[in-house]
């Protein structure tokens, strides 16, 4: 990958082409772009102590997700390493309202917008075809890649929620088998959004905190609520969703880039994005 941001299309195509081959691979999990690029001089960083996973649709990347990624990475210190990650499931479907190749090139934009003044960060661009957190952790640590790194996986309230409900692994007992290898090997850092839905950030301290009496009893381990940290979410911050919405209805310019960034503000724009 050149240091200079390519061409939308060029980079669109670049990625497209390495979507192809992941589908044809088997692979569980891939590395498709590193930020900054790896040259042979100097030689590459020693292993993560820690993986941060920010694991999103990136439908567009916003400064939400790079609020998220860069307290994440301050909180982990120097020795940290964060991966964007994107599941996939079909790389030759083109999804509306942005196709995955676009999406990458989004998030490559994000990554050199996180690693501005902030080396030696490295930002590894990703794909994954694993559904599930504990899917995508097994397979982040199955590659082989990072070494013995704990992962910290970043995500909402509302994620947490579906994690610890049994009837998406059929019943307690593959809610335990699931969970336990990925609180081995990894923890949830979770940005708290209060709103009418999930209720205030005292009530979703209060869910965190009562997982400790109820996960016994539904197949889990009270242990397990030692690897989640609650941080306070970002004041202001707008969804994916919004910022579609309002490219949708007309704004352009710095109302966006002031939601997303100075360059998924110009993927947007040379894409034609979410005018419709």
């Amino acid at each position: 990958m050149p240091d200079a941001p390519m061409s939308t299309k060029q980079t669109a195509a670049r990625f497209a082409n390495a979507l192809r081959s992941f589908s044809a691979s088997g692979d569980a999990f891939r590395v498709l772009s590193t930020v900054p690029p790896r040259t042979e001089t100097p030689p590459p960083p020693p292993p993560p102590d820690s993986l941060i996973v920010l694991d999103s649709s990136f439908n567009p990347p916003t400064r939400a997700h790079a609020a998220m990624a860069s307290s994440a990475v301050r909180w982990a210190g120097p020795r940290a390493r964060l991966v964007l990650l994107l599941a996939v499931t079909n790389a030759d479907k083109a999804l509306v309202p942005a196709p995955l190749a676009v999406r990458l090139g989004m998030m490559e934009a994000l990554a050199r917008e996180l690693v501005r003044g902030r080396a030696p960060l490295q930002v590894d661009v990703a794909v994954t075809t694993r559904p599930y957190f504990h899917d995508k952790a097994a397979a982040i640590e199955g590659a082989g890649r990072y070494g013995r790194a704990e992962q910290v996986f970043l995500c909402g309230f509302d994620t947490v929620v579906r994690i610890f409900e049994p009837r998406y692994y059929e019943g307690v007992a593959g809610m335990g088998s699931a969970l336990r290898p990925f609180f081995r090997r990894a923890r949830l850092r979770v940005t708290m959004r209060p709103d009418d839905a999930w209720g205030t950030a005292e009530e979703q301290a209060a869910y965190v905190a009562g997982l400790e009496g109820t996960l016994g009893r539904s197949g889990g381990d009270a242990a397990w609520v030692r690897r989640i940290e609650l941080v306070d979410g970002v004041e202001g911050a707008v969804s994916s969703s919004r910022v579609r919405e309002l490219v949708r209805t007309g704004e352009r310019g710095a109302a966006v880039e002031g939601l997303v960034g100075a360059e998924v503000a110009r993927w947007i724009d040379e894409e034609g994005l979410y005018r419709e």
